[in-house]
């Protein structure tokens, strides 16, 4: 059996979605002849929302747990500077200094092997005085991963393989300066990878503008099979209509917009009780004065919830009736593949809406490439014929009506999703055993 040393930053018990792709690997790479051991850093859900990506580790040592699955290494982790600053004194104080701090580690770290996630190579460098493996994978971001698998391949001629959930450069939203000095650091820790993975073919693109000539593969992100078999069996709930949002929301997202349509459907179906759920997003004060401030009678529908475990969203989500997903564009994102594994009717919002293509066009991060889809995600739902694509706000008013007749009429929504079981996270991980089997 081959051995793999993952070393992933994000990784449960932290709520991440990001943690969730090496996770899938841990979980399901034995089965396909190869033995994962991962190193990342101890992890805890104190807090409840992004304190806990900044929380210090629960030990001083190493702490190594073996399971059937594989090996998991957590190292210890020590907050930086910055990060107590802000553990003891919030988010309002210090914030220069807090500022400098960062900057200084966001450089440092690729010159020296300093900084927070340095316990990341250190784990991974001892686990190798004394331990074989055939093959190295780093999944980025962070990207700052890419260089310790970079010297620990050099280190004791080991091939490795560079995963990227979203490219590197390409943001045309940082400078120039921050751009090339990163193009440079990429192109000088890939040229000795055997291998890269990313999940789409816009992503590969990207990439390739910047690092070409390695061998290249597509890994999507997908839905954990356990979670989905173990809540398969609860219904929807019938008491109310019930909406669920998983996940980041960014400027680019038409929140308010969804909002306002959300406001006119109370006002205008007030024999209809519903609830619209946001679970574990990034702006969550920014929902509740939206409400408070502009959408009023919404107050008590929209409900807002921390992050949790993987399982126990799934529990919560299984229970509602419909999902609601934003434009992401050229990318697919994660939780689309959530929505189709529980079988729920999605609210895409929107194909073609004045005001979110001008959010779009002042906040999306990266230009589109000719001849690449730029709707990814409205082709997975039409091929699965798993929701609804909703061109605008008008659109979203009229199927937010015809939900709630439906509703009225039958206690549930319908979902006639087919295929989901294509976009298995397993899949993947059979993909990526594949890959290393190969390795040269």
């Amino acid at each position: 059996m081959k051995r793999l040393l993952i070393l992933a930053y994000d990784f449960p018990p932290y709520v991440s979605v990001g943690g969730l792709r090496p996770f899938a690997w841990y979980k399901y790479l034995k089965e396909f002849g190869v033995e994962p051991v991962v190193v990342t850093r101890q992890w805890g859900n104190v807090y409840g929302n992004e304190l806990d990506y900044i929380a210090p580790g629960s030990s001083r040592e190493t702490i190594v747990e073996e399971t059937e699955c594989g090996t998991i290494i957590r190292t210890p982790y020590k907050p930086n500077l910055a990060n107590r600053l802000m553990l003891r004194y919030g988010k309002n104080r210090f914030v220069l200094v807090r500022k400098a701090v960062t900057a200084f580690y966001e450089f440092a770290q690729y010159l020296f092997f300093v900084g927070p996630k340095s316990c990341v190579y250190r784990g991974a460098k001892n686990y190798l005085k004394n331990n074989k493996v055939d093959a190295i994978i780093a999944t980025g971001e962070p990207f700052v991963l890419f260089k310790y698998a970079s010297a620990l391949s050099r280190k004791h001629d080991i091939p490795w393989i560079a995963d990227y959930r979203d490219p590197w450069i390409q943001n045309k939203n940082r400078s120039q300066f921050m751009e090339r000095w990163s193009a440079s650091l990429e192109r000088d820790y890939l040229h000795n990878a055997a291998s890269m993975i990313t999940v789409s073919d816009f992503c590969k693109f990207q990439i390739c503008q910047n690092v070409a000539g390695k061998p290249f593969h597509i890994i999507p992100n997908g839905f954990n099979p356990d979670a989905i078999n173990a809540v398969s069996g609860i219904s929807q709930e019938s008491d109310c209509l019930r909406f669920a949002f998983v996940g980041t929301i960014y400027k680019w997202h038409p929140l308010e917009s969804v909002l306002h349509c959300f406001s006119l459907f109370a006002d205008t179906s007030e024999n209809q009780p519903f609830k619209l759920n946001f679970y574990g997003v990034n702006n969550a004060d920014e929902i509740t004065l939206l409400v408070s401030n502009k959408f009023p009678n919404l107050a008590g529908k929209v409900n807002v919830f921390p992050r949790m475990e993987n399982s126990l969203l799934m529990q919560q989500l299984a229970k509602h009736n419909v999902m609601l997903l934003f434009n992401y564009y050229a990318f697919m994102g994660t939780k689309i593949y959530d929505y189709l594994g529980l079988r729920r009717k999605i609210l895409f919002c929107y194909s073609d809406d004045d005001d979110a293509r001008r959010l779009k066009e002042k906040y999306y991060p990266t230009d589109e490439i000719v001849g690449l889809s730029t709707h990814l995600q409205e082709d997975l739902i039409n091929q699965t014929h798993s929701g609804v694509v909703v061109k605008d706000q008008e659109h979203l008013l009229k199927v937010l009506a015809d939900l709630s007749d439906e509703f009225s009429r039958t206690g549930n929504i319908a979902c006639d999703t087919v295929g989901e079981e294509n976009y298995s996270r397993k899949a993947g991980a059979k993909m990526l055993a594949e890959i290393v089997c190969n390795i040269g």
